[in-house]
């Protein structure tokens, strides 16, 4: 009998990863021809912002606001108060935001860039200058219109796709050292610490990094802001690749993120896995008071910020499950899924993989390919005429023309995202995004013809920008 209890067991395999939810509804989308997207990305001017969502097979333009609510925060929707001032829903976010983050002091606002606009405006003027590890589109575009300069400080490793470093959304204190060391005080009103670091392809950053940084800032009486969008995933890799942190909780590492910050921006569209939502966390009463004002002015009374109540329900309830070791596994295991199917292909990737997004680096895809003629939003477009998925451009055209100079900003990362929503996609759609790409990749050496700019704004162009093909 043990001689057969023991063959059994030899045979007995390792359990593969499965999602931890069920699917309770679905929403249909539609395939589409190739005929039929040169016609639909020629009418876009070949912007992808400028496509109807109808027309997109998988949607991997952002992770912002697209993820799917579980059934308990659709239930807690149906219990938002909707009281202009002083709601059961607002104390329900602001039990939540104590319990999670430890900010005594927040503001509701309607979503990140609410929340960046707010701040910004008790705390920035001209001239000043705002270190950081690459700072995203929108906080870059509130700290220029300011006429404030935004200086990246991330360290060297992010900038080559192919090194592999755990936490590649680092500042490098040496950089960071030398424009404190370097520039007046009143010069620099705070340091922005994005978790995870978006521009650089969705990289961590470790706890001893923010750590060190919070006392840099301490030593020179500057104050830290985290850029909060993706905290969650941020703390995730934490738990998995910063040693020490192997046992400790999702919400035990957060806890102790938080107490290297003075405060925080939140776009709750991600981490919180809401549709619509964001906030400002203080640790200092005074700069909450002054951010009330601008709230007020900007987003509504300081206990609805511009949300309904069962929007606040819903983003306190994301909040928790957000930061569930469970989920973040699930979420973040998606994420690898297509990075380890593009690696297979052969397409260049940044490594490792991100928490939110795989990035392809453009400038490996198409070495050749003049960057003058926006060599990710090439990529970008063929890529949605290929199979009509749609990601995003993080290159040139984000980058944006040099405030002063007026010429256009060349990045040292050229690179296409696809940003994967939350519990809506199935390891079946990456595959075929995969596939999608692999064939681009093919056929990489026929893209001969790049685009051209026929109108843009004068800031934050690349959401409205027209292009036409060269």
């Amino acid at each position: 009998m043990s001689k057969l209890i023991q063959l059994s067991n030899s045979n007995i395999m390792d359990l593969p990863f499965a999602e931890s939810y069920k699917i309770k509804m679905v929403e249909l989308i539609k395939k589409s021809t190739r005929e039929e997207r040169e016609k639909w990305i020629k009418e876009a001017k070949y912007n992808l912002f400028n496509l109807k969502s109808e027309n997109v097979f998988i949607d991997l333009l952002t992770d912002s606001g697209t993820g799917a609510m579980s059934d308990k925060q659709w239930s807690e929707l149906m219990l938002g108060d909707e009281s202009y001032a002083g709601s059961s829903s607002y104390y329900k976010m602001k039990d939540t935001i104590k319990e999670i983050f430890g900010f005594d002091y927040f503001l509701p606002t309607h979503q990140g860039r609410a929340a960046e606009n707010v701040l910004f405006s008790v705390l920035i003027k001209q001239g000043d200058l705002i270190p950081g590890n690459s700072h995203f589109d929108t906080t870059k575009g509130h700290i220029e219109f300011r006429k404030a300069k935004a200086i990246d400080c991330t360290i060297d490793e992010a900038f080559n796709t192919t090194t592999i470093h755990p936490f590649k959304g680092n500042i490098d204190l040496d950089k960071l050292e030398k424009v404190l060391k370097n520039n007046p005080n009143e010069k620099i009103p705070l340091i922005i610490v994005t978790i995870t670091c978006n521009s650089s392809g969705g990289q961590p950053v470790s706890m001893q990094n923010l750590k060190e940084v919070y006392a840099l800032a301490k030593k020179y009486g500057v104050i830290v802001f985290f850029d909060s969008a993706r905290f969650a995933e941020n703390a995730y890799f934490i738990k998995k690749r910063e040693k020490g942190y192997e046992n400790k909780t999702i919400k035990e590492i957060v806890k102790e993120m938080y107490s290297y910050t003075d405060g925080m921006t939140m776009s709750s569209k991600k981490d919180a896995i809401v549709n619509i939502g964001g906030f400002i966390g203080f640790k200092d009463e005074n700069l909450f008071k002054q951010a009330c004002i601008y709230n007020i002015l900007f987003e509504g009374y300081i206990t609805y910020g511009g949300l309904a109540g069962r929007d606040i329900n819903a983003l306190a309830q994301g909040l928790k499950e957000g930061t569930e070791f469970d989920y973040l596994e699930t979420r973040i295991e998606q994420v690898a899924h297509l990075g380890r199917r593009l690696e297979e292909y052969g397409v260049p990737i940044q490594l490792p993989y991100g928490g939110h997004a795989i990035f392809v680096d453009a400038t490996k895809f198409l070495p050749d390919f003049p960057k003058e003629e926006f060599r990710a939003q090439t990529l970008a477009v063929e890529l949605y005429l290929e199979g009509g998925v749609r990601g995003v451009e993080i290159g040139a055209l984000l980058a944006d023309r040099d405030p002063i100079t007026k010429k256009n900003r060349y990045p040292k990362l050229e690179l296409v995202r696809l940003t994967i929503p939350r519990r809506v996609y199935t390891n079946n759609h990456m595959d075929y995004v995969a596939v999608c790409l692999a064939n681009v990749y093919e056929r990489r050496n026929k893209i001969k013809k790049g685009l051209k700019i026929i109108y843009e704004a004068p800031i934050m162009r690349h959401f409205t920008i027209e292009l036409d093909r060269i």
